[in-house]
Order: structure tokens, then C-alpha cells, then sequence
């Protein structure tokens, strides 16, 4: 699924189109290049999902956790891990297999450790306020 966003007005929108389209699958992978937007986008994601807290990057600490209206919300950030020997050692599987909310940034960084099916979302930038967001089940 193609959706394109001309403005950050239109996130709640998206946000809730791509909750819509995963159906049950709770596990999301994010792509896209430094500064696409992928942190806007899942901070939008985990408003409509109920969380109340702030959503903020959880690029040193790795992994945030939210309490979401009806499940937890765990917001990952990969950029810098140097290796998927970090991912382990963290107990990545005690999240992704624990039928709670995954927001992935940068999978890349585990790509031998992702789990058989998520939701696949790519942010294309277009220019400086608009994106192509592609939302895949894997």
C-alpha cells in the first residue's frame, strides 16, 4: 500500500491507516534514510494507539517502552548498535515475541534476528514536507 503525506497535518491520518492495514501483526520495521522522518512517524503511531507519554528516541538507550490503551508499545532505535550480538545481550526476544507493539528503527542493524512476519514500512522522502510511505505485511 502507497500513501502519500504532503505535510506532518496528515500523520495522524497515516498513523492510523497503517494501524488499519496491519490487522493484527504487532511488529513494524521502519526505513528510510537519516531524517525521513521515521521517529515523527511512530511518535504519531503510538498517540493513536493510546499512549499518553512523551515519545522520544530511544537512540542511546535502544529501546523506549509505553503503555499503549489496550497493549505496551516498545520503540526501538538500532542505529547504534555495531553488532546483533548487542540485540541479543539486550533480550530482543522478550519484546518481539511478547505479542506487544514493536516499532523497529533501522532493522537493517539485526537483519539475521527479525522475526518471520511484521509490517514493513518504508518512507520515501519526496522533498522537504512530503513522503511516500509503503506499507508491506512480510
Amino acid at each position: 500500500m502507497n500513501l502519500p503525506v504532503k505535510s506532518i497535518n496528515e500523520l495522524k491520518y497515516a498513523s492510523q491507516k497503517l494501524i488499519d492495514f496491519s490487522g493484527a501483526d504487532k511488529i513494524f520495521l521502519f526505513y528510510g534514510e537519516m531524517g525521513a522522518g521515521k521517529t515523527t512517524l511512530i511518535k504519531s503511531l503510538c498517540e493513536c494507539l493510546g499512549a499518553e507519554e512523551n515519545v522520544t528516541s530511544p537512540t542511546f538507550s535502544i529501546v523506549n517502552e509505553y503503555e499503549g490503551a489496550t497493549n505496551k508499545i516498545y520503540h526501538f532505535d538500532f542505529y547504534r548498535l555495531k553488532n546483533e550480538t548487542e540485540a541479543l545481550d539486550m533480550g530482543y526476544e522478550e519484546y518481539f515475541y511478547s505479542g506487544n507493539y514493536c516499532l523497529i528503527e533501522w532493522p537493517e542493524k539485526i537483519a539475521g534476528l527479525l522475526p518471520e512476519h511484521y509490517i514493513r514500512v518504508d518512507i520515501q522522502v519526496l522533498n522537504h514536507d512530503e513522503r511516500l510511505l509503503t506499507f508491506e505485511k512480510i
